[in-house]
């Protein structure tokens, strides 16, 4: 139960200390592998610990990784609205 959460702990210091680092491309590359990591990972969270605790660690994965996750969101907003003008 606890291995998990050690793990996402790690994780968290890892995104943290990369953060600290610099970058020449503004941390995407960070950002790529740190999300390639943390998906299995979020699904090793809610399989030992439950729904909760992995919407929980969802959210401070989304915390930390926040840029992407922005961009993913107007990305679908800019996408679902093409959709909604070719319908007309």
């Amino acid at each position: 139960m606890t291995t998990s959460l050690i793990l996402a702990c790690v994780w968290a210091i890892a995104a943290n200390v990369l953060a600290m680092t610099p970058s020449r491309d503004n941390h995407w590359t960070n950002a790529y592998v740190l999300i390639a990591i943390g998906i299995p990972l979020l699904g090793y969270v809610t399989y030992q610990n439950g729904p909760w605790i992995g919407l929980l660690t969802l959210a401070a994965g989304m915390s930390v990784l926040r840029w992407p996750v922005i961009y993913l969101t107007r990305w679908t907003k800019s996408k679902m609205q093409g959709k909604k003008a070719s319908e007309k």
